[in-house]
């Protein structure tokens, strides 16, 4: 044992560091090298895994064209090396795209707010299961590579380079730009130092009645081990001294997540919960959470003395595995599952500046975590809490409020006597867009008919995602409750939301609902219902598909399109994949649906190559795509193909993009764009030219290996010649150049806001709430 730890906290400590290279370091890599390596080949082995993993910049285009040029062309074979981007990096690309949303100064500062907030969250959630499957695969001894040709231990190394840097420009972001504009605007946070007596005052009252008593502090010493940190925690580390022996000890608090991360005083010592925003005053400030504790240690450790605290924040492996062939229950193995993700390896350690050395090397060595792993940040940590502060009551300082408009056909619905849903969907299908078309007078309004109609005898619903309180929910228990066949696909693996899907479905069972988990090995990730309604003329079915989950809260701020439908295919469609779901139907056939993970990838790429076969034939040949990520080798290499063959595609995508665009040779026909918004960009769509009679579907499947092998996905395919041009103008305003996007290029991702003149290019989402306002008005 260390003697100076040892001195330091009386408890068992190392100053072990692990072996990674850190390339911030003003080091040498060749003064690192393990003896008994050739010097030239690991510098050089480094320098092409930093070329190649560097945040949204593939290996170099003249590289790549170079392999083209020198290939035979003679089908797949020719296809060059190095084609892919890593996903994992791609990823990070993505994630740079929502930090520029941040950094940008023509957002509402509020918005800017909200964009660091959603940075944070989805870095969170990228180490917690992409960082933390590398680290499990190296430590299996797992190491084969990438479609991008690395190993996990190299694609780790990018990642490690490349998230230290986007976490120190974040936290610049917020420090040196947003903090100090909020401050102007009336919304300072501050720290403890910074403020006034009297707010000190009113702080310290607040401190003793609402935060001291749930507050436990746990010591470190031969008989306290040391405490398990949950996983996204805030935690103070604590040094104490004993006056009378002078000896230190360390300790941990943990800073209660219950409790609001920002506590607001004003200058007259009135402390308020952020969310009081119309009851706070003038000269109000807010105060971290963890800086009141800070200053208040002296009460926890009576008779010690505080001789430093730090915050820090651990990230742990939070994936969920469940053997299904092996679970008798699933539900009950699931929630297993989830007491154990609690105790998952650290990934990540983040610590304030400042820290002292032996306080971090003692976190290191207890949380098991590498030099490489410990990201060094400006307090406060965890901005993901700055989504209190977005919510504030400041309408002046967010987007100008949007309402979302009833969808055309369904705006009777909203009358003093409501046209039935029935009557009008029978009559024509309903393609909607939200948030522009409202989700609650449309898809919740239909499930909700549905429950009340006496005449309805069954509904039958997939359920991935919902909301707390969802009316949906409601809904198909009233359905159960009335006396009707109600059938619920609950998704219980919905990543981050297992324990509210497995609420949710024991809700429903007793409510009378059938609940199933789909089937074994697969995720149900497809978006339908189908109501069964018994009318003059016989049973119909009256169905909708869409691309997005059921949760009213998400389809306000997501983009997500669905069809409401009583066509008799898709009704049939439905029935049988209701079947396969609940049941027993492995060999069933559709009529309009592609559905996964059995005829996506082939349904699209056969459609692909009929493209490349009417452009050979001098017919008209197009390919317009819209997904979240694009990372499919296969679904990629025939887009390569399409456009080698001449085929111009465009592709609308949002995060990763394993696809390499504009290379001389390969895809110097392929266009990508990515756009990010006030809304998240969520829909899928897939259209082909066909020669003029125009092949469109829209459905729930990413272009993602889980998507289209380990999940039960479905494309729907529109037929009504109005909806097929609606779309496909949809996907060519997304791609257009007049457009205000990322273009994604051969050294990686470009944004695009203004034309040559200077003047601001179309803002696709203020475009369709303009065309939705207009409907109103109209």
């Amino acid at each position: 044992m260390d003697s100076e730890l040892e001195s330091k906290f009386g408890s068992d400590a190392t100053d072990e560091q692990g072996e990674f290279v850190d390339f911030e370091n003003e080091v040498d890599d060749e003064d690192l090298l393990p003896e008994g390596i050739d010097s030239d080949d690991e510098l050089a082995r480094r320098a092409r895994i930093r070329a190649a993993t560097r945040v949204g910049s593939p290996v170099p285009m003249e590289s790549l064209a170079a392999q083209v040029e020198a290939e035979p062309d003679d089908g797949d074979s020719d296809l060059p090396e190095g084609r892919f981007a890593e996903r994992e990096l791609s990823w990070l690309a993505f994630n740079a795209r929502v930090l520029e949303q941040a950094e940008d100064q023509t957002l509402p500062l509020l918005e800017r707010a909200w964009f660091l907030s959603i940075f944070s969250s989805n870095l969170d959630e990228f180490f917690m299961v992409r960082v933390a499957g590398l680290k499990r695969r190296i430590a299996t001894g797992l190491a084969v590579p990438s479609a991008a040709g690395l190993s996990p231990r190299q694609v780790l190394e990018g990642i490690t380079e490349g998230a230290h840097e986007l976490m120190a420009r974040h936290a610049a972001v917020f420090s040196e730009d947003v903090q100090p504009k909020l401050a102007e605007v009336g919304i300072d946070i501050n720290h403890w130092d910074q403020l006034e007596d009297l707010q000190r005052e009113g702080l310290r009252k607040m401190f003793r009645s609402d935060i001291f008593p749930v507050l436990t502090p746990l010591a470190v010493d031969p008989a306290h081990p040391f405490p398990y940190i949950s996983g996204l925690s805030l935690n103070l580390a604590v040094v104490v001294r004993n006056p009378n022996t002078g000896k230190e000890h360390f300790a941990r608090v943990k800073v209660p997540p219950l409790l609001p991360r920002f506590i607001a005083i004003d200058n007259a010592g009135r402390t308020y919960r952020p969310e009081d925003a119309s009851l706070i005053g003038e000269g109000t400030v807010f105060v971290p959470l963890e800086e009141i504790i800070g200053a208040h240690l002296d009460t926890l450790f009576p008779g010690m003395e505080v001789v430093e605290f730090d915050t820090f924040r651990v990230t742990r492996n939070e994936d969920v595995e469940v053997e299904e062939d092996d679970a008798e229950n699933l539900l009950t193995a699931l929630e297993k599952e989830l007491m154990r993700r609690r105790f998952g390896p650290a990934v990540r350690l983040e610590v304030a500046e400042g820290i002292s050395d032996h306080v971090l090397n003692l976190l290191m060595k207890e949380l098991d975590v590498r030099e490489s792993d410990v990201y060094r940040l400006p307090a406060p940590l965890d901005l993901t809490g700055l989504d209190v502060i977005h919510d504030l009551d400041r309408p002046e300082l967010k987007y100008k409020k949007f309402v979302p408009v009833t969808a055309r056909g369904l705006a009777d619905v909203e009358s003093s006597t409501p046209t039935n849903f029935f009557d009008v969907i029978r009559e024509q299908d309903i393609l909607l867009q939200h948030p522009y078309d409202s989700f609650s007078t449309s898809v919740q309004q239909f499930i909700a008919q549905a429950a009340a109609d006496p005449k309805v005898l069954a509904v039958k619903q997939t359920l991935y995602r919902t909301s707390g309180d969802s009316p949906i929910i409601d809904s198909l228990i009233q359905a159960a409750r009335a006396g009707k066949q109600v059938l619920a696909i609950v998704e219980i693996k919905a990543r981050f939301d297992e324990a509210a899907n497995i609420e949710w479905a024991r809700k429903l069972e007793r409510a009378g609902v059938h609940v199933v988990y789909g089937i074994v090995g697969l995720k149900t990730h497809c978006k339908l219902c189908l109501v069964v309604r018994q009318e003059e003329d016989g049973l119909r079915r009256y169905c909708h598909v869409g691309t997005g989950n059921y949760h009213p809260k998400t389809a306000r701020g997501y983009e997500d399109l669905g069809l409401l439908t009583s066509n008799r295919d898709v009704g049939q469609d439905l029935t049988r994949l209701f079947n396969q779901l609940s049941g027993y139907a492995p060999r069933t056939k559709f009529h309009r649906l592609l559905v996964a993970p059995r005829s996506i990838r082939p349904g699209l790429i056969e459609r692909i190559e009929r493209e490349i076969e009417h452009k050979q034939a001098g017919k008209d040949a197009w390919i317009k795509i819209k997904v979240n990520s694009l990372v499919d080798e296969k679904i990629i290499d025939a887009l390569y193909r399409a456009s080698r063959a001449g085929v111009r595609v465009d592709i609308q995508v949002r995060g990763i993009c394993s696809l390499r665009a504009n290379i001389p040779g390969l895809s110097e026909n392929i266009r990508v764009r990515s756009i990010l918004g006030r809304f998240l960009e969520h829909s899928r769509v897939f259209a082909f030219c066909n020669d003029g009679d125009n092949d469109v579907f829209i459905g729930s499947a990413d272009l993602m290996h889980r998507n289209l092998d380990r999940r039960v996905e479905a494309l729907i395919k529109i037929i009504d010649p109005g909806q097929i041009a609606r779309l496909v103008e949809m996907l060519e305003i997304a791609t257009s150049d007049s457009t205000s996007s990322w273009h994604l290029e051969g050294d990686g991702w470009r944004r695009v806001k203004y034309d040559e003149d200077g003047e601001p290019l179309t803002d696709i989402q203020e475009l369709f709430m303009r065309n939705a306002r207009s409907r109103v008005k109209s």
